[in-house]
């Protein structure tokens, strides 16, 4: 597990706070003293009057992140950092300045800033062991959650291609049930067919045919006898006319 340094909790003395421009003496030195005695909830007022003056004086604006950082007032560190990052840079503390922006970076969790960061305070300093340090650090962090973003990525695309495969198999149970049925309607029309004749007509067993002739039979011949009995007895009734 990679140690944080301590230079990345204590990151100014007052020793080494910025000197202030005249519009801003007065207020700038009253806030140093009472950072030095760590009363920093005074020495940010003092800071904050500094800059109304001047809210481009890198002294104040400078002095005022550092104390909000002690504060554990990151955001606020960051803005005040962030109100003279187009002056402090071209100042002769620009190193200083670099690594404390580096610093509220890394206590963000904004790796990338923080490694942009302690990098050009190295540009201004290259013999600053802990800005070395603390490059090395920020480095590492951000390519860990750089590793841990590309495996969440990677999750999420597996976890997309299982629900493709799911879907596809889904589909694939209904082509076949599908397919099973047309397969069973099919069948049913085959057997139909071969339960009917030719011209359409349903099909009739033997059995049936005989015992359907044998019923035309018997009316045939039921009728050849009525026809029969009729002729007999019209014969019957003309020979009784001839006789009378």
């Amino acid at each position: 597990m990679m140690r944080r340094f301590v230079c990345i909790l204590m990151i100014l003395v007052p020793a080494m706070l910025f000197g202030a421009a005249p519009s801003d003496r007065r207020e700038v030195r009253a806030g140093n003293r009472k950072f030095g005695r760590e009363n920093y909830r005074a020495a940010e007022i003092d800071y904050r009057k500094a800059a109304l003056k001047d809210s481009l004086s890198v002294a104040a604006q400078y002095n005022l992140a550092s104390t909000l950082y002690r504060e554990n007032d990151m955001e606020g560190a960051g803005k005040a950092l962030d109100a003279v990052k187009g002056v402090a840079p071209a100042s002769s503390d620009a190193s200083r300045y670099y690594f404390n922006a580096g610093d509220v970076a890394l206590q963000k969790e904004d790796y990338g800033a923080a490694v942009e960061a302690f990098r050009q305070s190295l540009l201004k300093n290259p013999d600053d062991l802990e800005a070395k340090e603390n490059y090395i650090y920020a480095k590492k962090m951000l390519k860990n959650r750089q590793d841990q973003q590309n495996q969440t990525n990677q999750d999420q695309n597996n976890n997309d291609k299982d629900q493709d495969k799911g879907q596809d198999q889904n589909q694939n149970n209904d082509n076949k049930q599908d397919n099973n049925q047309d397969k069973n309607r099919d069948g049913n029309d085959n057997q139909d067919s071969r339960n009917r004749q030719g011209d359409g007509s349903p099909q009739i067993s033997e059995q049936q045919a005989r015992q359907m002739l044998n019923a035309i039979q018997a009316r045939e011949k039921e009728t050849q006898d009525k026809v029969k009995k009729e002729k007999a007895e019209l014969l019957k009734s003309r020979q009784k006319e001839k006789n009378w």
